[in-house]
């Protein structure tokens, strides 16, 4: 008895294990992608939306063809999604779950960039990692790590130079404009 509790407990602290290290790499692929496309990058900041409100961008990329804001969502399963739904599913191993549709959220914090930077493409996306499962209706919005580095990878050091030259003056107005975001803080 005690033999098959202990090959079910090790069983389940591999599958645990095992888990953990998933998560991180795909955390990790996430990371590295949006290092490897961002010639400058800021994170987790607010920015003037109008109306004298803010709202908040998780990630704001400088790269070769523009402006890129992104917002990762970490979750894995199938996704069932689509532009017009105002809710999205995951339906993970041992999860089912339901969040608003990011895009609408997306195309605010774009406006918000563009109103700032003026005169220089400026692309959102939501990003999801390959653990992802869309099917085969994939909202026009979301993103893979591996397609936005195909599409947003690093031209030839030259090319980039005079891209960058040409960008910066706007990617300045968004760090002028923009401010860390504030932290929660819990009651004492």
């Amino acid at each position: 008895m005690n033999y098959i509790f202990l090959s079910v407990l090790a069983a389940v602290a591999l599958a645990i294990v095992v888990t953990v290290v998933v998560i991180r790499r795909r955390r990790r692929a996430t990371a590295d992608v949006l290092r490897e496309i961002g010639v400058k990058s800021i994170q987790d900041v607010v920015l003037p939306a109008g109306m004298g409100e803010m709202i908040h961008l998780q990630h704001v990329l400088l790269t070769a063809k523009g402006i890129l804001v992104i917002e990762v969502k970490s979750f894995e399963g199938k996704v069932f999604a689509s532009d017009r739904m105002d809710e999205w599913t995951v339906i993970g191993e041992n999860q089912r779950f339901t969040f608003p549709n990011p895009q609408a959220a997306l195309y605010d914090r774009v406006a918000a960039i563009k109103a700032v930077s003026r005169d220089i493409p400026v692309k959102g996306f939501v990003l999801f990692p390959a653990g992802a499962d869309f099917g085969k209706d994939r909202p026009s919005e979301t993103i893979y790590p591996d397609e936005l580095r195909e599409r947003y990878g690093r031209p030839a050091e030259a090319e980039l130079e005079r891209l960058v030259e040409a960008f910066y003056p706007h990617w300045e107005k968004v760090l002028l404009a923009s401010e860390p975001a504030p932290r929660a803080t819990t009651p004492v």
